[in-house]
C-alpha cells in the first residue's frame, strides 16, 4: 500500500475519532511533514479531511475512490477481495493480475486500476479506458478444474455484472454470448478471461472485467466494432463506482463458490434468463469465415447451439455473434 492508501485505512479504523500527525507518523515510520504532504494531496483528490488543533485529523468525506482501504470499508466475502491491488495507471488489469498470480498471488485477489494506457478486448482488440469514469478490474482465481473447463467462468462473470447493474443502478442488463453486456442492445461491458495451464491442471485464470459506468458519448472512438454505451447514458444517472465494485465483487463471490458446489448447470441457467436471442436468427464471424443459423442455446459447457440450413446442429465455442 502507498502512504497515502495507509493513512485512508487509519481514518477508516479510527471511524470520527481524531488521530494526530504524530501517530500516523509514528504508525507508518514517515516523518510528520511527510503525513502533512500526503493528507495535503488527499484533499486535492476530493478527500474532506478536518485538522483539530491538539487533536489532530479527521476525515470527513471521501470522493468515489477505488482505494483498497475504501472498498474494503464493511466489505466481507469468502474469496473475492481477500487483497486488492490498485493502481491509478496501469498497461492493463489482467497483465499486473497475471503478473501477480504467476509470484503466487492468492485466490481472489482483486486489480484496479483507474486508468488503463493498453486495456484488452477479445481478439486483441482495445478496450479504450479514461480515468476516474468506469471500472476496470481483474480477478485471480485458482479453480480445481480442467483448462477445457476454464471458458465456463466468462458465463459467472457475465451473470455477476448483470446483477451488479440490476442492484445499483435499477437497469436491465442482458448479455451477447460469449462475453458481453448490453443495455438497451448497446454494449456496456466486456469481459476477458485469460489462463495459465497445463494439460491436465489448471494454475489459475484471470476474469478481466471492463464496465463503462460513467462515460460520455465524445469519450466513445468512433471506429468501434459494436454500439457501445455507458450506464449513466441510458440511465441518466451518474453511477457511485465503489458501490458498484464492492456489490460485483459480492455477486461474483457468491455466484464462484456455487460454481465450486454445483458445477456450472444453474449458473447456465441464469445466464441464459439474460439472453435475448434464443429462438432467432444470427450470423457468427469467425473472423475468416462466417456462418448463420437459429440460436438454440446453450449446450451444457456453455457452446452456443446453432441451427443451420441444412438441418445441422452446430457447436459454436468462439465467434460474434449478430442478429439478422
Amino acid at each position: 500500500m502507498t502512504t497515502q492508501q495507509q493513512i485512508v485505512r487509519l481514518f477508516q479504523e479510527r471511524g470520527d475519532e481524531c488521530i494526530s500527525g504524530e501517530e500516523i507518523s509514528r504508525i507508518l515510520g514517515v516523518t510528520r511533514s511527510a503525513v502533512w504532504k500526503q493528507i495535503g494531496l488527499l484533499r486535492e483528490r476530493g478527500f474532506r479531511i478536518e485538522a483539530h488543533p491538539s487533536k489532530g485529523y479527521r476525515l470527513i468525506d471521501s470522493p468515489d475512490s477505488l482505494l483498497p482501504a475504501d472498498l474494503q470499508a464493511g466489505f466481507e466475502t469468502a474469496v473475492i477481495g481477500r487483497e486488492f491491488v490498485y493502481f491509478e495507471k496501469t498497461e492493463s488489469t489482467n497483465t499486473r493480475a497475471h503478473e501477480i498470480a504467476t509470484q503466487g498471488g492468492a485466490e481472489g485477489t482483486v486489480v484496479i486500476a483507474e486508468c488503463q494506457s493498453a486495456g484488452k478486448g477479445r481478439l486483441g482488440r482495445r478496450w479504450v479506458s479514461p480515468p476516474g469514469v468506469n471500472l476496470y478490474t481483474s480477478v485471480i482465481l485458482r479453480p480445481p478444474i480442467l483448462p477445457q473447463a476454464a471458458p465456463q467462468l466468462t458465463f459467472l462473470s457475465a451473470v455477476a455484472v448483470a446483477r451488479a447493474v440490476r442492484d445499483v443502478c435499477s437497469a436491465d442488463a442482458r448479455v451477447k454470448w460469449p462475453n458481453d453486456i448490453l443495455l438497451n442492445g448497446r454494449k456496456v461491458a466486456g469481459l476477458l478471461n485469460e489462463m495459465s495451464a497445463e494439460s491436465e491442471k489448471v494454475h489459475f485464470v484471470v476474469l478481466g472485467i471492463g464496465i463503462n459506468l460513467n462515460m460520455e458519448r465524445e469519450q466513445f472512438p468512433p471506429d468501434l466494432r459494436y454500439p457501445a454505451t455507458s450506464v449513466a447514458i441510458e440511465t441518466g444517472e451518474g453511477v457511485r463506482r465503489r458501490l458498484f465494485a464492492q456489490t460485483l465483487f459480492r455477486h461474483l463471490d457468491q455466484l464462484y463458490n456455487r460454481y465450486l458446489a454445483d458445477g456450472v448447470a444453474p449458473i447456465l441457467k441464469e445466464w441464459e434468463t439474460l439472453f435475448d436471442l434464443n429462438g432467432r436468427m444470427v450470423e457468427v464471424d469467425f473472423q475468416h469465415s462466417r456462418i448463420e443459423g437459429r440460436v438454440e442455446g446453450l449446450d451444457e459447457d456453455g457452446a452456443l447451439l446453432l441451427r443451420l440450413a441444412n438441418g445441422a446442429l452446430e457447436r459454436v465455442l468462439a465467434g460474434d455473434v449478430r442478429p439478422i
